[in-house]
């Protein structure tokens, strides 16, 4: 009988904290869109205009400096994209936890690009282009879907495949790097990636990504490897551990990019495919702005004068660069050729 009257109290108790606690009724006011580089102020109202001991905000999950009810947030080191913002808020009967969200979108326009043809080479029209990379005079490419994924070196002026190997069919090749004298190659669905030695193709180790969408393109800044998922992000994964340390969202000055797949790292920003469209995003790796994008859809119509191409799959893709000699190489998915080319900005 004591213990059936202690739990009816216990239970009495919880529903006068219960019903206190709905009475507070909170909002947490935040402007929905802004420009990088601006401040907002975002506030926390309660409906009923009843107490509160103490409010913490956080953006992104990380605690920020606040007056009252109220903190101002610089989006200047935030990047573009959106951004969780949240208040832990203190009342007589306990604390309650409010989300909400804002969008940073870039502060300009981007810069939009044309090009021209330098030179073009030969191109394998078996390979299905998921990586290239410039090394050391040769170019190394990888291929993809199942049961036809390779990884090649290949001789530029002639297109001829030097070196190649077969990745195990049940996986899907996409997108590669060489980082200290190794090969990177990632898989599309299996968040798993394999690393080869550079010299002999012998797979030497293999890793894993478990916060990223899937693996499509990859490059590196000499101290992270990089990476897309396809979406509108890019991941900075740990040269040694190669865990995602962090991601950056590429935004214009009006909309996210999504669809991001082949990158290149040249003269420090990220040159990123956008699948399916015949163009170069370039991103800015710690805002995530893109500060350009290059038109490449007239490239495209340039192969299909020689060569019958699938529209929505023998598309744009692989960007390689020469850093010695200030060359940039694109191919896309079975192209008959790889073409040497200057981007121009257009006025």
């Amino acid at each position: 009988m004591k213990n059936t009257t202690i739990l009816i109290s216990f239970f009495a108790c919880l529903f006068l904290i219960t019903s206190c606690s709905n009475d507070y009724k909170f909002t947490l006011e935040t402007p929905k869109k802004t420009t990088l580089n601006k401040t907002i102020k975002v506030s926390l109202k309660e409906k009923n205009n009843q107490e509160i001991k103490n409010v913490q905000f956080f953006v992104n999950g990380k605690e920020v400096s606040s007056e009252g009810n109220s903190a101002s947030i610089n989006t200047t080191k935030l990047g573009v994209g959106k951004h969780a913002i949240s208040a832990l808020v203190f009342f007589e009967d306990g604390s309650k936890k409010i989300n909400n969200s804002f969008e940073v979108f870039a502060d300009k326009p981007y810069q939009a690009y044309t090009y021209k043809i330098i030179n073009s080479y030969p191109h394998d029209t078996e390979a299905y282009t998921q990586g290239l990379e410039y090394y050391n005079g040769f170019l190394y490419e990888t291929t993809g879907r199942r049961g036809q994924s390779t990884l090649r070196k290949v001789e530029i002026k002639t297109g001829k495949v030097l070196q190649k190997i077969n990745l195990d069919k049940k996986y899907f090749g996409e997108g590669m790097t060489i980082f200290n004298n190794k090969i990177y190659w990632l898989t599309w669905e299996a968040k798993k990636g394999f690393i080869y030695n550079l010299d002999t193709f012998k797979q030497e180790g293999e890793f894993s990504y478990d916060k990223s969408k899937e693996g499509w393109g990859l490059t590196h800044n000499n101290v992270d490897l990089i990476k897309s998922d396809g979406t509108h992000k890019i991941w900075f994964l740990d040269n040694q551990t190669l865990k995602e340390k962090k991601s950056i969202q590429v935004y214009t000055n009006k909309y996210a990019i999504k669809d991001l797949n082949e990158l290149e790292l040249i003269n420090g920003k990220i040159y990123a495919n956008k699948y399916q469209q015949n163009a170069i995003v370039i991103i800015n790796p710690t805002t995530g702005i893109v500060e350009g994008i290059a038109n490449l859809k007239s490239l495209k119509k340039e192969m299909e004068k020689t060569q019958k191409l699938v529209p929505q799959d023998e598309v744009l893709n692989g960007i390689a660069y020469d850093t010695e000699n200030n060359r940039i190489f694109v191919t896309g998915k079975n192209w008959g050729k790889l073409f040497e080319i200057e981007l121009i900005k257009k006025q």
